[in-house]
């Protein structure tokens, strides 16, 4: 499982946009779901898609706000979804598979981070984990028989460089024996984020469903960061004295077309044909971190290291998680 995990020599980088690994991929008569796909990665995303010739299926929370984001582009579809609301999903997803189209590619690209203090969802789970993993979650699994009938779909997670900062605490998920910190939070979900798609390919894959998730760099020109202050945001360096973006993407710094990059490359590249379970950065499979003792991996602020950390990839993580939220999700 971990030997894989090493890039390819995609020929891409860190500074390569959507518009260039989109460039000769043909999505006529394709469909995607992409998952926060009217605001930052996720609209560049479903541009992308739909520049290719793709139908893409937007499900949204404020139906209004994404019919006024995606306005000229065609052959968009939006539909009303909640991640944090378990019914929604279910309605979603049965009538897509009512349509009876097959479902080329998922794109989990919506999410929260640092959420300032501890909050839980209506059933009692934490935010940031209810959010970026267990609706994804549950979103995936209820459109599994659109995904087989595919054959040969992919299924895309965004996560995040800050997956670093945690593992998934299996016997704390809600924070209930810990200090809530609001990075600490998302980290979590970032992690579990990298172990879905390693479980779920690894399960699916005979059933021509392959998995990906990745890191998109630091994208300050997105609303993720809504909960930082000014301040902190410079302090991360990823934003100037006068509150503009700072574009460095050897730094990791990047715009949104940057941004969006790896996760289009991972949901359309045929250079990734025959491959799956695999973490991406800056436009190719990522290396396996390399942790150092001195570090101090639990400071957002400390130096982040390269490549996924091997806790992520873990297959006996993967199917701890995947047990753990059949539970959660569905009771069983």
């Amino acid at each position: 499982m971990l030997t894989k995990q090493m890039p390819i020599g995609s020929g891409f980088g860190a500074a390569s946009t959507t518009d260039e690994v989109i460039e000769g991929i043909n999505l006529s008569g394709k469909t995607a779901i992409v998952t926060g796909g009217y605001s930052g990665l996720g609209l560049e995303t479903v541009r992308s898609f739909c520049s290719a010739g793709a139908t893409v299926i937007i499900p949204a929370r404020d139906y209004d706000k994404a019919a006024d984001a995606v306005k000229g582009l065609h052959k968009v579809e939006i539909e009303r979804m909640d991640l944090l609301d378990s019914a929604s999903i279910d309605s979603f997803a049965e009538k897509f598979l009512d349509s009876g189209r097959p479902l080329n590619i998922l794109v989990n690209s919506a999410g929260i981070m640092a959420l300032p203090q501890l909050t839980l969802d209506k059933r009692g789970y934490e935010y940031h984990f209810a959010t970026n993993h267990l609706g994804h979650f549950q979103l995936t699994l209820r459109l599994l028989p659109a995904l087989r009938k595919a054959n040969g779909a992919r299924v895309v997670s965004v996560s995040a460089r800050a997956h670093q900062l945690s593992g998934v605490f299996f016997d704390d998920l809600d924070f209930e024996h810990r200090e809530y910190r609001p990075m600490l939070g998302y980290a979590q979900s970032k992690t579990a984020n990298i172990l879905f798609a390693t479980g779920l390919d690894a399960r699916e894959k005979a059933n021509g469903v392959r998995a990906f998730s990745l890191h998109p760099g630091s994208i300050a020109s997105t609303d993720l960061g809504r909960n930082f202050t000014p301040e902190q945001l410079k302090a991360f360096g990823v934003i100037d004295g006068h509150g503009q973006p700072i574009i460095d993407p050897k730094n990791d710094r990047k715009n949104i077309k940057q941004g969006a990059a790896t996760q289009v490359w991972c949901a359309t590249s045929p250079q990734l044909e025959g491959m799956g379970g695999l973490y991406c950065q800056d436009v190719d499979v990522a290396p396996l971190a390399q942790p150092d003792e001195k570090m101090n991996l639990s400071d957002i602020s400390s130096t982040r290291l390269a490549g996924v950390m091997p806790y992520a990839v873990d297959i006996d993580a993967a199917n701890r998680l995947w047990e753990m939220s059949e539970h959660l999700v569905f009771g069983r």
